[in-house]
């Protein structure tokens, strides 16, 4: 194909909403306005009723390779993501071994490009071996072009590490994501401390667990200057600091999944493993908060925390069962379901806000327009819609929201200017 017309579609994007057709053209968006007329060769993918974004970028993916292959490949997440909209993915470092070696980052940059569905920018670990004693190299890691560290799934515990990452941070330009745990406040914890914790006799995980290390990266940030991006958000009391933060002018940005928005730990009264996560799913009342968060740009950005976890391992007692759902085809159809954001919002947080957290804000989340890169979502936001397991192209199939219902869904997906996904099927 020489290229590819988008027509019928209502683009929204950073500059705003309008109707229009999108040509596409070398990798680049070459041509938007009304009434555009196919050339020979052009392919079409038709628009209508859908909106037309930049693509979403996902500040939080597990891909499991390299170590855990059983749960999912770079290439089954990639697919995964594409689905989902997505035209680029941060990938976690909670791999075996760690992303805290250039040689790591190398291999899953190289896997990512092979798979040939999407961006695939691996995040460096904040210690090595994510084990909280001593700092990565962060300046070779920032010179191999990796700008998010984090060890996500611990949180650096140490608050003079922490400290020193911090400094080495503001001096590198890079960003530190925190996942806000005091590990000691959670040992044996198995789901949200409180009424139903109580009731079904399990251990809790108590708020303040998180809520700690929010106010204590927080300050460290205001004594060192250093940008802290703070991962998955579940307590009110989290989303009132961050915001306190902000209004003080702190270079603090945090992100929200779509199961801290739509899902409560009440869910847990069934014993079941699919609704087990880090942190926890929580109350109503801290649902509430977190949506009212995004609502008000408190909370940056919609992250996914995809956590493919094999049948085996996730089959498992609650209390020895890993935590992690899945979230990469299902975080449209969710955020707009439970949501009373207008959509351009959720796009916002969706796409080029995470897009900025993840410094790849050159070429995704730009705006549809000519000569920007052609990395689009075009998406239907009315449509309703179920998860039927079989379809995931995630290798794994831990998702709880299999008979819920979703509203939103990907139909087409672009990257690079090529089609990665073709009405709702990947292309490779």
């Amino acid at each position: 194909m020489s290229g590819i017309l988008i027509t019928g579609g209502n683009v929204i994007d950073r500059t705003g909403e309008r109707r229009a057709d999108v040509r596409i053209a070398g990798g680049i968006v070459s041509e938007v306005g009304q009434g555009l007329t196919a050339a020979d060769g052009e392919q079409m993918l038709d628009a209508s009723g859908c909106v037309v974004s930049p693509g979403f970028v996902d500040l939080h993916a597990h891909l499991r390779e390299p170590g855990t292959e059983e749960a999912e490949t770079i290439e089954t997440g990639s697919r995964a993501a594409a689905k989902g909209g997505y035209t680029c993915v941060v990938a976690m470092p909670n791999t075996d071994p760690t992303q805290d070696s250039v040689s790591v980052i190398e291999f899953v940059r190289r896997q990512g490009e092979a798979a040939g569905l999407c961006d695939v920018r691996p995040a460096g670990s904040i210690t090595i071996g994510r084990q909280g004693q001593q700092l990565s190299p962060l300046a070779e890691l920032a010179d191999a072009g990796v700008h998010l560290f984090t060890d996500d799934g611990d949180g650096v515990q140490d608050p003079l590490l922490m400290r020193r990452a911090l400094e080495y941070a503001a001096d590198l330009g890079i960003v530190l994501a925190q996942h806000c745990e005091v590990k000691r406040l959670t040992e044996r914890a198995v789901m949200h401390e409180g009424h139903c914790c109580s009731k079904l006799g399990l251990p809790g995980w108590p708020s303040i667990a998180e809520e700690l290390m929010v106010h204590r990266d927080i300050e460290l940030v205001r004594l060192t200057g250093a940008p802290v991006h703070i991962l998955h958000l579940s307590t009110a009391r989290s989303v009132q600091l961050v915001r306190a933060a902000k209004a003080d002018g702190l270079p603090v940005t945090a992100e929200a999944t779509p199961h801290h928005i739509s899902l409560t730990d009440e869910l847990l009264a069934g014993y079941s493993s699919l609704y087990k996560v880090n942190p926890p799913l929580r109350t109503m009342a801290d649902v509430e908060a977190i949506r009212a968060g995004l609502a008000d740009g408190t909370i940056d950005a919609i992250a996914t925390d995809h956590a493919p976890h094999a049948p085996e391992t996730k089959e498992q007692p609650l209390d020895q069962a890993p935590s992690g759902m899945l979230g990469l085809e299902t975080a449209l159809g969710v955020s707009l379901a439970s949501l009373d954001m207008p959509v351009a919002d959720v796009v916002a947080a969706l796409s080029w806000k995470p897009a900025a957290i993840a410094g790849v804000a050159d070429q995704h989340g730009r705006p549809v327009a000519p000569g920007e890169p052609a990395n689009l979502t075009v998406f239907d936001p009315n449509v309703e819609w179920q998860v039927v397991p079989t379809q995931l192209a995630s290798k794994s199939r831990n998702t709880p929201y299999v008979g819920l219902p979703l509203r939103g869904k990907v139909k087409h997906t672009v990257w690079r200017g090529s089609a990665t996904v073709l009405d709702g099927v990947a292309t490779r």
